[in-house]
């Protein structure tokens, strides 16, 4: 159930879904994710219990799928300090979806596309905060100092694009599907509503004509 739209269920699995073939490797770009805008909209949308272990049963769901096949291309992924760094990205996924929660369903596009955008800023810099204190790959370049944490969040690692153009991707991922996620739930709303104005009038109609009868 919606906290919106109560008893689709359409929409929160088609999410999901939107989710799951975004995590495709080398289906979008490093970082350009569907995951920050549905937690987010998790949060706002989805009633109940819903709002947690749906989202977070899929990225669980989709991460052994990914373990799995970094594993085979020789990534460390079930050492301790990676699982260590995906728990705390678990972590900022939970917060995006509490933050989601702060926000009504029937505010406005804007407010929830600000939300969204600010939930992804957040996330980039819980997890990559994450990434320079645990240091999963040892990348000799995150020192435990301020300046090392500077480098996670912007430059990164030799070898990789820089970490900027993660948070570019994070931005822009989180705002394109922010929108596309409350644009649909807003077309909803809209589209039930119509109905619900052009039902209205027949079940008055047909009130008045039955009280005609009751007189006759």
């Amino acid at each position: 159930m919606l906290r919106f739209v109560k008893g689709k269920l359409f929409l929160p699995l088609a999410l999901m879904l939107v989710f799951a073939l975004s995590r495709i490797p080398g289906m979008l770009p490093q970082n350009f994710s569907a995951a920050y805008a549905l937690a987010f909209c998790a949060g706002v949308y989805f009633c109940g219990g819903m709002a947690w272990w749906l989202p977070l049963g899929t990225l669980l769901l989709t991460d052994i799928g990914l373990n799995i096949y970094y594993l085979h291309l020789g990534w460390p992924v079930f050492e301790l300090p990676v699982l260590k760094y995906q728990l705390f990205n678990y972590a900022a996924y939970a917060f995006l979806i509490w933050f989601g929660r702060r926000f009504s369903p029937k505010a406005s596009f804007l407010a929830l596309l600000g939300g969204g955008i600010l939930g992804a800023l957040l996330f980039y810099l819980i997890t990559n905060t994450a990434s320079w204190f645990f240091n999963p790959f040892g990348n000799p370049e995150y020192t435990k100092n301020f300046l090392g944490w500077l480098t996670a969040l912007t430059k990164g690692t030799t070898g990789w694009p820089q970490t900027w153009e993660f948070f570019r991707n994070t931005l822009m991922s989180g705002g394109l599907f922010t929108g596309l996620f409350v644009g649909a739930m807003k077309l909803t709303e809209a589209s039930e509503s119509a109905k619900e104005k052009g039902e209205k009038p027949a079940e008055e109609h047909e009130a008045e004509e039955a009280a005609d009868e009751a007189k006759a």
